[in-house]
């Protein structure tokens, strides 16, 4: 077994997953730079430093998914925790304005095959690579579990008419409110055990998921992220919080 923690981050070849990896390994955890390319998490890795590892990992399939569960058990022995951070705003046509992917995502035009990519990488994929990693974390001294969500996914914000970020948004919005509820269905299954699961806000960081709109930078955005991901044994589970704190579900 490794002699060191060992943390897997999906979609971590660039925006604040990188930045996860990175703070994570100059925590002297041996970080798993998840990537659906393998070129780019290991350019990824190289960047991140320390004891950084790529991993192919497409969390939208199974085999992918299969293969580095396989890979983690057979060269690591050990899994501490899993960041899921591997999320899309939208499937189509990747020259189109952030504003232009808001309009396509209202509720009254948004086109289901668009809802369902969205929801496969955002929620479906989440799942997957969640229960595939599971057994690992079971068998680690303790098991974190770091789902990357966001404020827009909150009910109670997003039903608030004062909330800058109201967003009418069948996919991306809507993904982030169904990953809040596989957070705390998973943490209900596992409170008798010592994997805690929580769900993390970065906040409205510059990404290329939304076109770089966001106005915190990736390094404010990973805090929050990182600190559930580095837990003591005391630590909450089923929480849903961004830097400054608790945010409603």
């Amino acid at each position: 077994m490794n002699d060191k923690p060992v943390a897997l981050v999906t979609g971590a070849n660039k925006g604040i997953g990188l930045q996860i990896a990175k703070d994570l390994a100059m925590h002297g955890l041996t970080v798993l730079v998840g990537s659906r390319d393998l070129g780019r998490g290991e350019a990824a890795a190289k960047r991140v430093g320390g004891d950084a590892r790529a991993v192919q990992l497409d969390v939208t399939d199974p085999v992918s998914i299969r293969a580095a569960a396989e890979r983690i058990r057979s060269e690591l022995g050990r899994l501490d925790v899993l960041v899921n951070n591997a999320a899309i705003a939208h499937a189509s046509d990747p020259s189109l304005s952030f504003e232009s992917i808001l309009a396509a995502g209202r509720p009254s035009v948004a086109a289901l095959e668009e809802v369902r990519a969205v929801f496969e990488t955002n929620v479906f994929g989440v799942i997957a690579v969640t229960q595939a990693m599971i057994p690992l974390l079971r068998d680690a001294p303790k098991g974190l579990i770091v789902n990357v969500s966001s404020e827009v996914g909150s009910l109670t914000m997003q039903t608030d008419p004062a909330n800058p970020y109201r967003i009418p948004n069948a996919s991306y919005v809507a993904s982030k409110t169904a990953l809040n509820a596989i957070t705390i269905a998973f943490a209900n299954e596992l409170e008798s055990t010592r994997i805690k699961v929580n769900a993390a806000c970065p906040g409205f960081t510059a990404t290329d998921l939304n076109r770089f709109h966001g106005v915190r930078t990736v390094e404010q955005g990973a805090r929050q992220p990182v600190r559930l991901a580095l837990l003591d044994a005391n630590g909450p589970t089923g929480t849903f919080s961004n830097e400054a704190g608790p945010l409603p579900w």
